[in-house]
């Protein structure tokens, strides 16, 4: 005894070693064959990041963990992922890790974690799923109820369990414009799959979604499935036993099989809800709109009946017939003042040739009431797939306040107004996608009275006093349309050209309106947004005073509209503008408003506007024409920031502002100028009657460097100049202003950063310069002198605030002065030869004139001579003294 306990030890020590290192022993060979089998059986490639090999865990069989697995399409699909799974488990038996490459492998159980599915059907019908490789030996045929039988392939199914865990599903097909997705996956299933006949449990949770022909039918609802499969692998054969499926909140039950043929399969299902009771028609609502309905109040029933038989190939789907039906229900939320009555629903869903363009949906009838308010609709929809035809009524009278009196709708405000309708409309989707509207057939009217509504995406409640619209054939009539939000009110009459098309087929809205208002304040139609804090002060100081720290204002204009609007307003309000008169059409077309034709009185003065404004890029841009005609020259370069930059000076001038400007660039947030992008030309003529140096710190700077300037002695003058400005500068053409009898000639630049690079030059009388300058002037005594002007040049540099100026009025005056002397040097040199020339004809004279009395004698000769002698000294000694100095009195010979 003791020896057999011994040899048992031995056996089952060495049994444990050997599961214990046979991974490692097996683990590179077991590897390999997996990815080997799997690869020659499937045309796409099929790989993992990690393995492990476990004979413990799942003792007697073997189990192969593998991480990151993926299976890649090739070509028509090459490069798309079909497959990936963060982990996946695969059970075998024990003893086939010691077979060859090409002897048959068995998978008894598998679980798959987070995995990814991308089926894809492209429009010529072909299958990125379709990898399975093409065998030349078929399987014979076996009927026993247990079968060990190899497939085509070296990979047999004989699970006993299997599981997905996480995962998540997309199936679209191009050519059906079919679109599903399930998420949250998760499915468990357990059976013996290795019988030819047995049965599978299993269980399914997800969220769903559905879409069909651009239409949606389901997003993320939740779906519940629990069902007991036949499975007769035999005739591919699977009987739904014992089965129940939750779709939201609404419970059905069904029974039935799918057969898998060769070329088709075959269905024969029926479903249908277990329970008549309405609450089956609230549990069909997404449970995140309908809320709790377990304590709802309900009368009458609601029932969904179904079945689903026939054949699925290339060109049918199985024929089907859904019935969906209540008869004079009602329910009421025990929290809410209001029930809905008198609720009747007749809809059937079905397909009965099986062809997928015969479905077709009738809506036969579908009514309610809350409190007085009767609605009532009906509606039949066919030929789905192919060109739907759809013909619809609508009519009744809504009392939007008492929806959420009655129904649990998640709104912050609650709804006000009446909304009354009388539609009814036939069309085909072929003519709305042709623009074939000619072959619609629209009539009725629709409503909306009292209206109000709020919400975080609006500024301001939107008060709607009334609107009416009018449905006809070729368009939409806006009869009548009275609105106000802020402080902006609306009045509007227009039409829409092609509502249908936009409605289903996601086209341009076309419309004509006239639009009026008294005030229209566009900033009641900006929202705004908190900026991001600057990370430090220093950040925040690079910031202009205007945005640091502000908050910003996004508008963006619709590129789904096509509209000519007519407009007038008696004021708009534009940031802290207010123009009055306005006036013009707005062509709002592919993201862009133009401006044709807009006047407006402002400043004084009036303003003509063409251009345009574009949302199409992401950052807006604008190109505008502005005729400016007798603005204040003080308001509007107070209140226009853009001017204030073009011509900074201007602040400070009294007058009228005549000018043309043709300007484009980038618009902030808040649509205002980036006046650092602007480029573009002016010009402009100013009627100067005045100035305020306090206003501008140039002029003061002006008017201290030079003493002939005092700008409160402003006298009107007419400027005229042109100018260009780019990349945030400013370029000013010669110009001539006039101050008194000052001429002034002005050029340079400036930048929107403030900077200033200006030369001035101012041709100044004389008589401005000083008390010195003006005895010159007196001794010349020469009308011509006082015309006699100087130029003195200015440079101006700096910044608005703080301008630094240099002048030559120094040297401008020394060379005055100089010139002055120079000319009364002249003068006297000129006077003093005359004297000179008539005391040396003098002299002459009295040499060669006849003596009138013969008589005299020598003696009275040489008298007369030397009085004329003394004479010419005198006056050369006068002349001489009267260029270099004054005369100095004698008084020698004073008494």
């Amino acid at each position: 005894m003791k020896k057999i306990l011994k040899i048992v030890g031995i056996v089952l020590g060495i049994l444990i070693v050997f599961l214990v290192a046979a991974p490692f022993l097996f683990e590179g060979k077991i590897i390999k064959i997996v990815k080997s089998t799997v690869n020659k059986n499937i045309n796409a490639d099929f790989d993992f990041t990690d393995a492990d090999v476990s004979l413990i865990t799942s003792f007697p069989n073997a189990s192969v963990i593998v991480e990151n697995l993926s299976i890649i399409n090739k070509v028509p699909f090459e490069g798309d992922t079909l497959v990936y799974a963060k982990n996946a488990n695969i059970s075998l038996p024990f003893m086939q890790i010691f077979n060859k490459e090409g002897e048959p492998y068995s998978v008894n159980s598998f679980s798959i974690d987070g995995a990814v599915v991308n089926i894809y059907v492209d429009e010529n019908g072909k299958a990125n799923y379709d990898i399975a490789k093409e065998t030349t030996n078929e399987a014979p045929a076996e009927t026993p109820e247990k079968t060990d039988a190899k497939s085509s392939s070296n990979v047999s199914l004989n699970m006993q369990k299997y599981e997905i865990t996480n995962s998540k599903i997309k199936y679209y097909d191009e050519q059906g414009k079919m679109y599903f997705e399930l998420t949250d996956f998760n499915h468990f299933g357990k059976g013996d799959l290795s019988a030819t006949k047995s049965e599978l449990d299993t269980e399914t949770s997800g969220l769903l979604s559905f879409e069909m022909d651009s239409v949606n039918y389901f997003s993320k609802n939740p779906i519940q499935l629990d069902a007991l499969l036949g499975i007769d692998l035999a005739e591919n054969k699977y009987t739904f036993l014992e089965n129940k499926a939750i779709i939201n909140q609404l419970e059905l039950v069904f029974d039935g099989f799918v057969k898998v043929n060769e070329n088709n399969q075959e269905v024969d299902i029926t479903f249908k809800t277990p329970s008549s009771d309405f609450k089956n028609f609230l549990a069909v609502i997404p449970e995140e709109y309908s809320k709790n309905i377990q304590n709802v109040q309900t009368t009458g029933d609601f029932m969904v009946a179904g079945k689903v038989n026939g054949t699925i190939d290339d060109a049918h789907i199985p024929k089907f017939d859904v019935v969906i039906q209540s008869n004079n229900a009602s329910f009421k939320y025990p929290d809410l003042p209001q029930a809905v009555n008198n609720i009747t629903i007749d809809t059937k869903i079905a397909n009965e040739t099986g062809l997928m363009e015969n479905t077709y949906v009738d809506i036969n009838k579908l009514t309610f009431k809350i409190a007085q308010d009767v609605f009532s609709a009906q509606a039949h929809i066919k030929n789905i797939t192919d060109n739907p035809l759809v013909n619809a009524n609508l009519k009744g009278r809504i009392n939007l306040a008492n929806l959420s009196n009655a129904y649990p709708f998640s709104l912050d405000t609650p709804l006000k107004g009446i909304l009354d309708a009388n539609l009814s409309t036939a069309f085909d989707m072929n003519s709305i996608e042709k623009e074939q509207y000619q072959n619609t057939k629209n009539s009725g009217t629709l409503a909306l009275k009292g209206f109000e509504y709020s919400s975080e995406e609006m500024k301001n409640p939107v008060q709607i006093a009334n609107a009416e619209v009018t449905f006809n054939t070729s368009n939409v009539s806006l009869n009548a349309f009275e609105a106000k939000t802020g402080q902006t009110d609306l009045s509007a009459k227009g039409s829409i050209q092609n509502l249908l098309g936009y409605m289903f087929n996601k086209e341009t809205l076309k419309g004509n309106f006239t639009l009026n208002s008294n005030t229209f304040a566009v900033n009641d139609f900006m929202m705004e947004e908190t900026e991001a804090a600057p990370k430090d002060k220093e950040e925040n100081k690079e910031k202009p005073a205007s945005t640091a720290g502000a908050k910003e204002e996004e508008l963006k204009i619709p590129s789904f509209l096509d509209a000519t609007i007519a407009a007038k307003a008696s004021t708009v309000i534009y940031d802290n503008l207010q123009l009055k008169n306005v006036s013009g059409t707005l062509i709002v077309r592919d993201e862009t408003v133009m401006l044709k034709d807009l006047t407006s009185s402002l400043f004084g003065g009036n303003v003509a506007v063409n251009g345009s404004v574009s949302t199409k890029t992401e950052t807006p841009t604008f190109n505008m024409d502005l005729g400016i005609k007798s603005f204040d020259i003080s308001q509007s370069f107070q209140g226009m920031d853009m001017l204030q930059a073009i011509t900074p000076i201007a602040q400070a001038l009294k007058g009228k502002l005549n000018s043309n400007l043709s300007l484009k660039g980038n618009l902030n947030s808040d649509f205002t100028p980036n006046l650092m992008s602007v480029s573009g030309n002016a010009l402009a003529e100013a009627l100067v009657s005045g100035f305020d140096p306090e206003k501008g710190k140039m002029l003061s700077a002006l008017s201290n460097n030079l003493d002939f300037l005092n700008f409160k002695e402003g006298e009107t003058k007419d400027v005229k100049t042109s100018l260009t400005f780019d990349n945030g500068k400013v370029n000013v053409k010669p110009f001539h202003i006039k101050y008194k009898d000052i001429d002034i000639e002005v050029a340079g630049s400036h930048g929107f950063d403030k900077s200033i690079d200006y030369n001035a030059t101012f041709n100044v009388p004389a008589k401005y310069f000083g008390k010195d300058v003006n005895n010159l002037l007196a001794k010349l005594n020469d009308p011509d002198a006082k015309n006699i002007t100087v130029p003195v040049k200015a440079n101006i540099g700096g910044t608005y605030s703080s301008p630094s100026i240099s002048t030559d009025v120094d040297k401008t005056a020394s060379a005055l002065t100089q010139k002055l002397i120079a000319m009364q040097k002249d003068k006297l040199i000129n006077q003093g030869s005359d004297k000179i020339k008539d005391a040396i004809s003098g002299l002459i004279g009295g040499g060669t004139a006849k003596d009138s009395t013969a008589a005299t004698g020598s003696k009275t000769a040489d008298s007369a001579k030397a009085r004329k002698q003394e004479q010419v000294k005198n006056a050369a000694n006068d002349l001489i003294k009267g260029l270099f100095g004054n005369k100095k009195k004698d008084t020698t010979n004073q008494k």
